[in-house]
Order: C-alpha cells, then structure tokens, then sequence
C-alpha cells in the first residue's frame, strides 16, 4: 500500500504545520504524527472510515461523515471541525484520480479537550460542550484528524475475478444481546480492529481469502471489514442491522440501487444453510466495493465461479459513482 497523501490537524499533531481557515493545517512540511500519549494509541480510542475516491472526488462523502460522527458520538469524542476540508485537501495533495481515502480521529491525551469541571455536557446531541461551555486547554493536546490517501492494491481487481473462498468463524456471543448492550459499541467504527484481523488472519491460514462471522446461535453477521449478500432468485439476501453488525455505506447504496435492477432486498436473520443454498453471493465494502464469493467453508456457491448479479451491481455501483 503506497501512501500518496497525509494531511492533519489538532492541537496534538506533531509536524501539521500552522492551521489555516477553520483549523485546517497548511504548508505541511512533513508526514504529521500522533502524539504518543494519545488515547487512539493508549486505549484505541479513535473513529474512522475509509472510502472510495473515483477521479478525484470522495464516494458518498457526507454519508460516511454522518457514520463517523455516529461513531464519535458512542466513545464521547468531540470531533475536529472542518473534516470535509480536510479530506479535499488531502485528495488535491494526492493528486486526484482513483485512491483510497481514510479518515481517523483520536481523543488526544487522557483528559484533554474535555469541558472543564462544572461545564454542560450535550449528552442527548454531539457528546460535546454545549456552546459556550468552557474547555480545557491548559493540558497539552487534544481531540486530533488525520487524512490519509492510499493507492487501490491491484489485488482487488483480481480477486473480483476469481472471486472469494470463505470461511465461518463463530463470535461465541449473542448477537442480539450485544447490540442492545451499548457498552460493548456493536456497529461502532473504531479503530479497535484486532480481533477482526484475528479473523482475517484464520481465514488465510485455513486456505481461504477471508471469514464471516457468526452469532453463538448460528446467526450469519459480516465479514471483518465488508457486509454479506447472497441472492435466490430475484431476492437478495442480508443480515439485518438489528444484529449489531456495521451500518455499511456501500450496503445502504445496494439497498437503493437493488430495486431498479428488479431486485428485491431482504434484511433478517440467516444461517449458513440458507448463504449455503444460494444461487451466488458477494461482500460488499466501501474500499472493495462489490467481490463475489464462490466458496464457504469448502463448498462451492454458485458453481464456483463469480455470479451474474454481483458484476451487474459492481457496475451500477461505478456508474453512480461517475454520475
């Protein structure tokens, strides 16, 4: 993965160079890092997304920043102002053209950038200081986005090709149970992504491409970083969110797009018999975009080649993206 672009802002930035309108850094003279006391890097607390830039400009951009704000919202981070600035800048320093864009916001060291004691909190709204409420910037640091713009691996294209080999890894938990326990942040954007890489990880060393997770019960959830599909018929198939799994973007553009290509969406709750009895299946992901899958867990979907529908979705899906 070369990195074409990395642009920052924050009072814990090191290396943002001085901020310009809406504190938003100019002139940054080399690659800004994270403070090192950051709550991002000492409790992984941060939010992220990561999108689709098609010839310069960011796919679905104002949904993805309502995800992070979300996302921000469930770890009582204050987001920075002027991400949407932010984000355009690092696309122009990356030249344009076709790249991945990713967007990271940290909480700063423990207790920076917190109202200061006594001050009203907007727990109902943002999570931040309601207007007005005095913040403490006495200690070093703060809240802190970073963007950064990355080449699309060729790799993608060549797995859309031949598609992908799954396999099912079961969560030990209650789906439900843990999405109605916010605590536990099911269908939060963090950084925290270990225990999906963990996944990703088994999946390639049982000779797969990546994995799907499954509730204690048998219940069908995502992969570690894309949504699952399957289509029967004309009807497409898909855990529903109520299960706790990533509100994915690219998943509510499918939903939109799926009825003007005569196809009819189902959200609920699914098992491996019913992905295994599929006509085809696919992942869906902003990053990825549309990958078709031809084997779970050893057994053949579709034949074992790639399925009609997933190439007609991935090309309605760049023709909204050129539009």
């Amino acid at each position: 993965m070369a990195v074409l672009a990395v642009l920052a802002t924050g009072p814990g930035v090191v290396g943002a160079g001085p901020p310009g309108p809406g504190g938003v850094p100019v002139g940054v003279p080399s690659r800004p890092a994270l403070d090192p006391l950051d709550l991002a890097l000492v409790r992984g607390e941060a939010v992220f997304e990561a999108l689709r830039v098609f010839g310069g400009r960011p796919f679905r951009l104002e949904a993805h920043l309502d995800r992070l704000a979300a996302s921000a919202r469930a770890i009582d981070l204050p987001l920075p102002d002027g991400l949407e600035d932010l984000a355009a800048r690092a696309v122009a320093a990356a030249g344009g053209g076709d790249v991945v864009l990713r967007l990271i916001c940290t909480k700063g060291p423990e207790g920076s950038g917190e109202p200061r004691r006594g001050a009203p909190v907007d727990r109902e709204g943002s999570g931040e200081p309601r207007r007005g409420a005095p913040v403490d910037r006495d200690r070093d640091g703060g809240p802190a986005a970073f963007a950064i713009c990355t080449d699309i691996p060729p790799s993608f294209e060549q797995e859309r090709d031949r598609g992908l080999r799954l396999v099912l890894l079961t969560t030990a938990t209650d789906p439900l149970v843990r999405a109605a326990s916010p605590w536990l942040l099911a269908g939060v954007k963090t950084i925290s992504y270990a225990t999906n890489m963990a996944a990703q990880r088994t999946a390639r060393a049982r000779g797969a491409d990546d994995a799907v997770l499954v509730g204690l019960g048998g219940e069908l959830l995502e992969a570690p970083t894309a949504s699952l599909w399957w289509r029967t018929g004309q009807t497409l198939f898909t855990p529903s969110l109520d299960l706790g799994i990533l509100a994915g973007i690219t998943r509510a553009t499918l939903c939109d797009l799926a009825p003007t290509l005569g196809l009819k969406v189902l959200e609920g709750v699914y098992t491996a018999e019913d992905l295994l009895a599929a006509d085809e299946a696919f992942l869906s992901s902003s990053t990825r975009e549309i990958m078709p899958v031809v084997e779970v867990d050893a057994t053949p979907i579709a034949g074992g080649h790639p399925g009609p529908t997933a190439a007609t979705l991935q090309s309605a899906l760049r023709q909204l993206a050129a539009s």
